[in-house]
């Protein structure tokens, strides 16, 4: 395998030219950089990061904290695209992307101080933020470079990249309400969540406005997997006085329901309206009248690793802050 001297000698080019036609250099021109690019790919000639690395200091390494909720063997289907949205923006960029899974039992701020002294990455992306999370106050201390998937309620500036979940959870109650519903049953994921805060406050919102009246039994936490969702669905099915709506939290909690009214012999949309959040274009392929969210969480791990990469290169640059809208389609 080629080095860069022995490229830049095939090439009959100086190593400072080729080292900045691999990275697009702008004083470079464009058919040096193909030229370059060609014969590095014909060579098989690929950069020596861990000596970059001594140089340099960096790793051109990024690193996306991602907790697993459950230990069961399915929990969560929009880690899919997430990860395949950062992993195809960090190559871009000329990042490796790793993934550092931790367990229900891990505490989050031992496995951020953890990633800190190891010093093996340029930045990191740090997901399930809870109210007043400490990491950000922890990361911005320590210098690190960081984007969260998700916001915290700090007054403290920082860069984020969400979905806005307030706003979801808000039009789905509407539009269940809309359509008639007064007992609406609402999904949400663990309650220390900021994300389910901010969609019991967006589902309150509505209900507000409907007049009608919360009632706490009607509103769920921790519906991770099929199992659990459909056995609080089923639950508040076989009460006195069963829910007419849904909102599901997401496509999981979605089946698990749609389970449990095929199991009643109930059908969706007319027995009982749901409208669901959906990040992997599940949703429309079922034979069901749904109301369905999409949010392009492709999009959403693009754009994580964009501000992050814009956070290395510039530390003291403006803090963005970004939020995805859902949108809607009624079903069919």
């Amino acid at each position: 395998m080629a080095n860069l001297k022995q490229l830049a000698a095939e090439l009959s080019l100086s190593v400072t030219t080729v080292s900045r036609a691999l990275k697009d250099g702008p004083e470079v021109h464009p058919s040096t950089i193909a030229r370059v690019k060609d014969a590095a790919k014909r060579v098989g000639y690929l950069p020596n990061h861990h000596g970059y690395a001594l140089k340099t200091g960096r790793t051109l390494t990024i690193t996306a904290v991602y907790p697993m909720e459950t230990q069961d063997h399915l929990s969560d289907l929009l880690k899919l695209p997430l990860i395949e949205g950062m992993t195809l923006a960090a190559r871009q960029a000329g990042y490796s992307l790793s993934i550092y899974s931790t367990t229900p039992d891990d505490d989050p701020v031992e496995s951020v101080q953890r990633q800190l002294q190891a010093r093996s990455t340029d930045g990191l992306i740090i997901t399930r933020m809870v109210s007043g999370d400490p990491r950000v106050k922890l990361l911005l201390d320590a210098g690190m470079p960081f984007v969260t998937f998700g916001r915290t309620n700090l007054d403290t500036p920082y860069p984020y990249v969400d979905v806005d979940n307030e706003q979801i959870a808000y039009e789905a109650t509407r539009r269940l309400a809309d359509s008639g519903c007064r007992r609406i049953a609402l999904q949400l994921l663990v309650p220390e969540d900021q994300a389910s805060a901010m969609r019991l406050s967006g589902y309150q919102r509505a209900l507000a406005e409907a007049g009608i009246p919360i009632d706490q039994s009607l509103i769920g936490h921790g519906m991770f997997t099929m199992e659990s969702s459909a056995a609080w669905f089923d639950r508040l099915l076989g009460s006195p006085d069963p829910p007419t709506g849904l909102a599901c939290a997401n496509e999981l909690g979605l089946l698990g329901a749609l389970h449990v009214l095929g199991k009643r012999g109930l059908a969706p949309g007319k027995d009982v309206h749901i409208v669901t959040r959906d990040s992997t274009r599940l949703a429309r392929f079922l034979p069901a009248k749904i109301g369905v969210h999409s949010v392009d969480m492709a999009g959403v791990g693009r754009t994580l690793v964009e501000v992050l990469e814009r956070r290395i290169a510039n530390p003291l640059g403006p803090v963005e802050t970004i939020l995805f809208k859902g949108e809607f389609e009624p079903g069919e």
